[in-house]
C-alpha cells in the first residue's frame, strides 16, 4: 500500500480514543504489576486499641472512643476462630470498628491468636464457658456497666449463640450474628468434607495436635475451587485501578491468614455441630449442659448473604425461626461471606442497619 492510499479499516475518533485508552491501561497494568509483586503486605487494623486480655489464643481489645458521648451499653464483637479480627478494621472508611466508634459505641473485640501446642486440649467449653464470659466480665469492670451487646461473625456467631443459650440470665442485653451457620446439613461442602464415614478426626488430632491451618484453608478452597483463578484474572484486568488493587490486597491478605484450631475444640465442633447438627436440633451438649437457642429471649438481629459460598443462606436462614426472642430481625443482603461485613454492601446497608437497630437497644 502506497503512502497515499487510505487504510482499509480506518479508526474513527471514538475507536481511536478507546484503543488509546486500552493501550494506556495495558502499560499501567505492566508497571503496577511489578509494583504489586515488590510491595509489602498492606497495613490493617487501623483503629487505636488497648489489649485488655492476652491469654494464649485469646485476646480482648478495647478501642479508643472517637466521640465524647457514648452509648451506655458497650459492644463486643466475637471473631470466628479460623480468621483474624482485623476484617472488622481493614482501613479508614472500610472499618466496621471505626464506623461503630464514630456512631458513639464503646467497642471491644474478642480476637484469636494461633493456639499453642499446650492448648491442644482446649474444647468448646473453654470458649463458651471461660473465654467469652471472662471477656464480658472484664468489659463490665472496664465500663462499669452490667450489660453488653454481643455481635458474632460466622463461627464467632455460633460461639455467641452457644454462650447466650448457656447464660440465659447473663449480661448479654442483645445479640447480633452475621453469616452464621445453624443447619450444618445445608453447608454441603463442609458437610461432605467432614463426612464421619471418611473423616478421622481422632487421627488428625493424634498426628497434629491442633488442626493445621492448611487443612482449614483446603476446605475453604474446595468450596469454590475456581474463585482464586477468577480473582487473579480480575486483579490483572484491574491492575491499573489503584482503588481496586488496594481493596483486593486487603481481602486477599485476610482470606489467606487462616488460623489453626485447638485440637479438642476442632473435635467438638466436628462431632457436635457437623455430625450431630446439635445447635440446629437443640441437643448440643457442652460440659453436660444443653445449648438450646430456642430459650434465648433477648433482642436478636441476624444478617445473611445471598451469594455466600461458605455459609449458604439455607444454613443460616432457619435461625430466625429457631431463636426464642420475640424482638428479632433478619436482614438479607446481596454479596458474599466477606463482602457482607466489609464490602460496599456492608458500608451502605449492613453498618447503618446495625447502628439503627443497636442504638435503640443500647440506652
Amino acid at each position: 500500500m502506497s503512502a497515499q492510499e487510505t487504510p482499509a479499516f480506518p479508526l474513527g475518533p471514538e475507536a481511536l480514543a478507546e484503543a488509546t485508552k486500552s493501550f494506556e491501561r495495558m502499560m499501567q497494568r505492566n508497571v503496577k504489576g511489578l509494583e504489586y509483586i515488590r510491595s509489602p503486605a498492606p497495613v490493617v487494623g487501623i483503629s487505636e486499641s488497648e489489649t485488655l486480655i492476652d491469654r494464649g489464643t485469646l485476646q480482648l481489645l478495647h478501642y479508643t472512643p472517637l466521640v465524647e458521648e457514648v452509648y451506655r451499653v458497650p459492644v463486643v464483637l466475637v471473631m470466628a476462630t479460623t480468621n483474624r479480627g482485623y476484617i472488622f478494621d481493614l482501613r479508614k472508611g472500610q472499618s466496621y470498628v471505626e464506623y461503630l466508634l464514630k456512631a458513639g459505641f464503646d467497642v471491644f473485640v474478642i480476637d484469636w491468636e494461633p493456639p499453642r501446642d499446650d492448648e491442644r486440649g482446649l474444647g468448646m467449653a473453654d470458649y463458651v464457658l471461660d473465654f467469652i464470659p471472662s471477656c464480658i466480665e472484664r468489659i463490665c469492670r472496664e465500663t462499669g456497666e452490667d450489660e453488653v451487646s454481643v455481635i458474632g461473625y460466622c463461627m464467632g456467631g455460633v460461639l455467641s449463640l452457644i454462650y447466650a443459650a448457656l447464660h440465659l440470665d447473663g449480661p448479654a442485653k442483645s445479640l447480633m450474628v452475621f453469616t452464621t451457620p445453624l443447619d450444618m446439613t445445608k453447608m454441603t461442602g463442609f458437610h461432605n468434607w467432614s463426612d464421619k464415614r471418611f473423616f478421622d478426626v481422632d487421627r488428625i488430632l493424634k498426628t497434629y495436635g491442633n488442626c493445621p491451618p492448611e487443612l482449614i484453608y483446603g476446605a475453604f478452597d474446595l468450596l469454590s475451587p475456581a474463585d482464586k483463578t477468577a480473582g487473579n484474572l480480575r486483579l490483572w484486568d484491574n491492575m491499573w485501578n489503584d482503588e481496586f488493587v488496594e481493596s483486593y490486597r486487603l481481602f486477599d491478605r485476610w482470606a489467606n491468614d487462616i488460623l489453626p484450631l485447638a485440637g479438642e475444640y476442632f473435635a467438638d465442633t466436628t462431632r457436635g455441630l457437623m455430625w450431630e447438627n446439635g445447635l440446629y436440633e437443640g441437643t448440643l451438649q457442652v460440659a453436660g449442659r444443653t445449648a438450646d437457642i430456642s430459650k434465648i429471649k433477648i433482642p436478636f438481629f441476624m444478617a445473611t448473604a445471598v451469594h455466600d459460598s461458605i455459609v449458604p443462606s439455607e444454613s443460616s436462614a432457619p435461625l430466625i425461626d429457631k431463636i426464642g426472642s420475640a424482638d428479632k430481625e433478619h436482614l438479607e443482603l446481596k454479596g458474599g461471606h466477606v463482602s457482607v461485613i466489609a464490602g460496599p454492601n456492608a458500608v451502605k446497608r449492613l453498618w447503618p442497619a446495625t447502628e439503627k437497630w443497636l442504638g435503640k437497644r443500647s440506652v
